[in-house]
């Protein structure tokens, strides 16, 4: 009876103990975790996953998906994240493959220390650091760039949106990055960022939209905004005193209101290239009336300039030409406004006789500036003034480079005084800026022979008309002038005439 019992017991056992393993499996523990299959507990040894190398790993036949290892060479946990038929292992993520300096950042929430940094007002953020935006964030307090970098995937999602009420970036004493991101002013200003010079600020492919501002920037070393597009704003950009001003692939388009780029103080470099701006009536693109200094140069290349409002506030004063926007500091070709380069460069100076009055006789016995009231015509990179000279008869190249120009012209002259068959020249001299004469450029010349006169009534008198041609090479501040002179005679010399007309043009 006693051996019945006992076996009954055994058997009892065994069977309670198979449907304890067939539900969990509990190592070190008599009570595993009932979501768990296997719950192994322990406080002085671990789990060994197998350990192989990575040639072992890929030996495995028909490894199943989320099949586990450690793979020695590599130094890794790999899982089959693939099939059975077609594995792929993947490296289980560890703090020694994430990124550094790195925040996700989803709400204003994640920039807890950030707010603390910045004295419970801004938010400072750390400096080289990367801020990734996900999604729409309302920002409730200014952001201080601090050099760090802030982007996102994709400009249609990831959104800053202003909830500050002012600024939404603003620092006096740094710069920073912007990349992959949409701003929205929501009717506020989104930048006001200067510094001590040595900053920089760079924007790569964004979209800024729906401010009363987009913002202010000075006293930066390097402001740069690259492929960005500006939607619905009611005003741009005012920047000043930044040594490299870039912009590439920007467009401002009839959505927008205001001024789009207002200029002033000092810049070393500013380079606009390709993009487009559109402006409608009442609105400006470019505004530089406040005459800002260039150092070195400005190019604007390739931006297309359209719509009926001011599309250039031009320079004012000194060193501008009528009918142009800017000063020989800055090349500019651009459709929808006219191109300035010293490519381009011309002048032209005319007489015209008056129809009471003659021009002045005048003697060219020796080599002689042609004397007329000589006026103006239309300049761009030329004037017809210089410190040497007393007289008029003058164009003085203001460009910066040095170039050839073809000399283009006509004079109309009479002979004034008695005697015999005379021969005179007709050229362009060359000076340099402080007045010296330099030479005589060939192919210029032109001779005209007049016959005698006896007496002040018979004779030649005859106006004569004479074409005038050839290439000039002119350096910065060269300038020439028109002579005449009396290259022979037969008998007494009639050194004198009287001119009717001249145009003279370089282009």
């Amino acid at each position: 009876m006693k051996t019945k019992l006992r076996s009954l017991s055994t058997f009892i056992l065994l069977s309670l103990l198979t449907l304890n393993v067939s539900a969990q499996v509990g190592i070190n523990t008599t009570s595993p975790n009932e979501s768990a299959a296997l719950d192994i507990q322990s406080t002085e040894a671990g789990l060994l996953i197998p350990r192989m190398t990575t040639a072992e790993r890929n030996a495995i036949i028909d490894p199943e998906t989320s099949l586990l290892i450690y793979d020695t060479d590599l130094g890794g946990y790999y899982f089959n994240g693939g099939t059975t038929a077609d594995p792929d292992w993947v490296l289980l993520l560890t703090s020694n493959n994430e990124r550094k300096n790195f925040k996700l950042v989803n709400a204003t929430s994640d920039l807890a220390d950030e707010l603390t940094a910045g004295g419970g007002s801004t938010y400072e953020l750390e400096e080289n650091t990367l801020y990734e935006i996900n999604g729409t964030v309302v920002i409730d307090n200014p952001i201080n760039l601090n050099g760090a970098y802030v982007v996102g995937l994709d400009t249609s999602e990831d959104v800053l949106v202003n909830g500050t009420g002012g600024s939404l970036f603003e620092s006096t004493s740094s710069g920073g990055s912007l990349r992959n991101l949409t701003l929205n002013g929501n009717d506020a200003q989104l930048f006001s960022i200067s510094g001590d010079g040595s900053q920089s600020f760079i924007m790569n492919n964004c979209v800024i939209a729906g401010a009363n501002s987009v913002g202010s920037f000075s006293n930066m070393n390097v402001v740069f905004f690259s492929i960005v597009q500006f939607v619905n704003n009611r005003g741009g950009l005012t920047s000043s005193d930044i040594n490299s001003y870039f912009f590439n692939l920007a467009y401002w388009n009839e959505s927008n209101s205001g001024t789009f780029q207002n200029l002033s103080g000092s810049f070393t470099d500013i380079q606009f290239a390709s993009g487009r701006i559109i402006t409608e009536t009442g609105e400006t693109g470019l505004d530089v009336s406040s005459n800002p200094t260039i150092n070195r140069s400005a190019v604007i290349t390739d931006v297309t300039f359209d719509g009926a409002g001011t599309r250039v506030n031009p320079y004012t004063g000194a060193g501008t030409y009528s009918g142009y926007n800017f000063t020989n500091d800055w090349e500019v070709n651009c459709p929808g406004i006219p191109r300035e380069s010293d490519n381009n460069a011309s002048g032209n100076i005319y007489i015209q006789r008056n129809s009471t009055t003659n021009n002045p006789s005048f003697s060219i016995a020796s080599a002689t500036p042609i004397d007329a009231s000589i006026a103006e015509g239309e300049l761009f990179r030329f004037s017809t003034d210089n410190v040497n000279v007393t007289n008029n008869n003058i164009l003085v190249y203001e460009g910066k480079e040095t170039r050839t120009f073809s000399v283009n012209g006509n004079l109309a002259f009479e002979p004034t005084s008695q005697g015999g068959v005379t021969l005179y020249a007709f050229y362009i001299r060359r000076f340099d800026n402080a007045g010296n004469s330099i030479d005589i450029p060939l192919g210029t010349e032109v001779y005209e022979e007049v016959g005698s006169a006896s007496n002040a009534t018979s004779g030649d008198y005859l106006v004569r008309a004479i074409p005038l041609s050839g290439k000039v090479t002119l350096a910065p501040g060269d300038y020439v002038r028109l002579y005449g002179q009396l290259i022979s005679n037969s008998g007494t010399a009639r050194n004198n005439i009287r001119v009717y007309s001249v145009s003279l043009t370089l282009d």
